[in-house]
């Protein structure tokens, strides 16, 4: 069973801990999450062209 009251001490806690990362950092994981969006994006462009270039051979 969940405890509601245990959950918003463990919350209190886990923000006590977490820190502000420094411009490093920040600027390290928005690279990451910007390359990882691109890659996804670029993987599924690739995908819906190779599916029209499919479908126009043969209309």
């Amino acid at each position: 069973m969940v405890n509601p009251r245990q959950m918003l001490k463990d919350m209190a806690n886990t923000m006590k801990l977490a820190r502000k990362s420094d411009k490093d950092d920040y600027m390290q994981h928005l690279r990451l999450v910007v390359l990882g969006i691109a890659t996804v994006g670029g993987i599924g462009f690739i995908i819906e062209f190779t599916f029209a270039v499919i479908n126009l051979g043969h209309g």
